[in-house]
């Protein structure tokens, strides 16, 4: 089965054999955002930087670790690997969560797809679409994801397509790992470095020196690239 799910800018859809793993993915969704919330009050520098975000000693002392969400460590983890701002993980990590709880309580097909930023588990053949914009190869391709009990996390980030600061002009960039909060992030960095049909090549070293990352897709107008072990891209 399949539900919408949205909670205030978040508006994900949720994948799972069972309506208990899709309530699961819900409440998860909704801590780690009140988590993020409450940090961001006190934090709103790691609201808007697009650069790392560094963690104060104050703020990691002994005394204060504790104060440190898990959903906050994970976004400066994943994007300081590519040098950008921590929001260009939320979605993807909001997902990874979700996903991370569904399988804990027992699920085996279990998807969180957060705006084009997916995360999941799969114990059958998925197929993983990419919309990007006005291409022609818009949602007429897709990621056939073969069955895995770990976790894939396949982000889409676009400079042409939605509201997310870019600084690039893919139409859709797309990473894999098997962390949606490492490939949310890989993501942005590649949209980033394409600025056209010329710089694909190099944009890749945008993200080939991370650890981790298996593969990527760029959709330039009518120009598809890859990098890396992808899986096997099929027709609509």
């Amino acid at each position: 089965m399949k539900e919408s799910f949205r909670l205030k800018e978040t508006f994900v859809w949720i994948t799972a054999d069972e309506k208990k793993y899709i309530e699961i993915a819900k409440e998860e969704i909704k801590q780690r955002r009140k988590e993020l919330e409450r940090f961001v009050r006190w934090h709103p520098y790691f609201l808007v930087t697009l650069e790392s975000y560094r963690i104060e000693q104050t703020e990691v002392g002994s005394d204060r670790e504790d104060k440190i969400p898990e959903m906050v460590r994970r976004m400066i983890e994943s994007a300081g690997k590519f040098g950008i701002g921590p929001m260009s993980a939320v979605a993807g990590t909001l997902a990874e969560f979700a996903v991370d709880a569904m399988r804990d309580a027992g699920a085996t097909h279990a998807m969180v797809d957060n705006g084009g930023d997916v995360a999941l588990v799969n114990d059958r053949e998925v197929l993983v679409g990419i919309y990007a914009g006005e291409s022609p190869f818009s949602e007429r391709i897709a990621l056939k994801i073969k069955p895995s009990s770990s976790l894939s996390g396949i982000c889409t980030s676009s400079g042409t397509v939605g509201h997310s600061i870019s600084f690039g002009n893919a139409d859709a960039a797309t990473a894999i790992s098997n962390s949606a909060s490492l490939s949310d992030s890989a993501a942005t960095a590649l949209c980033n470095s394409v600025t056209d049909a010329h710089s694909i090549p190099k944009a890749f070293r945008s993200i080939n020196h991370v650890g981790g990352i298996e593969g990527a897709l760029i959709i330039y107008k009518d120009v598809l690239a890859t990098w890396g072990k992808i899986p096997e891209i099929v027709r609509l």
